[in-house]
């Protein structure tokens, strides 16, 4: 125990560490801040977050880093730490933003719907990502964060895959790619439902449902929801759809570890799946932020705190991003995006005619 503490002492108390520390909380800060202006609010905090993490990197290279190659091993690691740990961390405090209850009762519809979209849109997104060639970590981060709620669903879904240690920069750059392709394309999407929604002929209510069901981020169905006037329903159905990210995180880890760790792996004493525990955080965090009366009123600012936590966790992956491999990997798995948004919006709009 005690060389197990000393081993991690030894790896945050750096002066690297705090540095990077410093910088993607600084980061997360200032895209809180941006995120309350027209036009950055499509795109939400974490997305300005990973933004501020990819400038940055060229700066700290040039001023910090310069030829110094443990400086430069030393930042590589802090950033890859934070990324990893506060990644987990922040998507516990999420749960927070989960009100169970109205789930249960004002949602009671909605949550099989979202069952229904999760579960379709991850196996076609991924399907036609593989068709197109695209490498099956990046189809199916792509897919969970075009199905479930962007980039937290990225984050969520990359938390609970393993892969070796000889991958991880791999795995980061694909995390960082998915999260770019959700952005761009629940932005685009966003955009398309909010101009042509008061042409369809849709009621309120069918307007927003189609954006909670359909839209990727949180900010997008409310950005959506809220032009239409339909702010809550499309709230609550886009928050039917953040639940299954619990579900999905399970179900995907077991089936990658079945799919993806190779026979060396195996022999090596690594299991084939691995239950991704911080979900139980977030299923936690949801019951109490629900049925704890006296946690009520700070709710709202543990959610804010899980905000600037994943902040820090997408900055840092924003540091550490390889640009060269994301020009080279993400069209086909943005073109897989958008092939699969369409029919998404097409399939959210029938079930909101039918059923609303």
């Amino acid at each position: 125990m005690k060389d197990f503490c000393m081993k991690w002492w030894r790896r945050i108390a750096t002066v690297d560490m705090a540095f990077i520390a410093v910088v993607t909380l600084l980061a997360s800060l200032v895209a809180s801040w941006l995120k309350q202006f027209p036009g950055f609010s499509l795109f939400g905090a974490l997305i300005i977050a990973l933004l501020i993490g990819m400038a940055v990197q060229f700066p700290i290279r040039g001023a910090y880093v310069g030829g110094n190659a443990e400086r430069k091993a030393g930042v590589k690691d802090a950033a890859g730490l934070i990324s990893n740990k506060l990644l987990r961390l922040g998507i516990i405090l999420l749960g927070f933003k989960l009100n169970l209850e109205v789930l249960f009762t004002q949602g009671v519809k909605c949550l099989p719907i979202a069952a229904v979209v999760v579960t379709l849109v991850i196996v076609v997104c991924y399907a036609i990502a593989r068709r197109l060639g695209v490498d099956p970590m990046l189809a199916i981060l792509t897919a969970g964060g075009t199905g479930i709620c962007g980039a937290a669903a990225v984050m969520g879904l990359a938390g609970s895959i393993q892969v070796p240690d000889d991958r991880q920069d791999e795995k980061n750059d694909d995390v960082t790619m998915a999260v770019a392709i959700v952005a761009i394309m629940g932005t685009v999407f966003a955009l398309i439902e909010i101009a042509l929604g008061p042409f369809t002929g849709m009621t309120t209510t069918q307007l927003g449902i189609t954006a909670g069901a359909s839209l990727h981020e949180i900010a997008h169905a409310v950005a959506a929801g809220d032009a239409f006037g339909a702010v809550d329903i499309a709230t609550i159905m886009k928050l039917s759809r953040v639940l299954m990210l619990v579900f999905a995180a399970v179900a995907i880890a077991y089936w990658w570890g079945r799919r993806h760790v190779d026979d060396a792996d195996r022999a090596a004493g690594k299991r084939a799946s691995v239950f991704p525990w911080f979900m139980l955080g977030f299923i936690g965090a949801s019951v109490i932020g629900t049925f704890v009366p006296a946690l009520a009123a700070i709710t709202p600012t543990l959610v804010d705190f899980a905000y600037i936590v994943l902040g820090m966790a997408m900055a840092a992956l924003g540091i550490n991003v390889n640009f060269r491999a994301i020009a080279s990997k993400g069209r086909m798995a943005l073109l897989a995006s958008f092939l699969t948004s369409v029919l998404l919006m097409c399939f959210a709009a029938g079930v909101a005619l039918l059923l609303f």
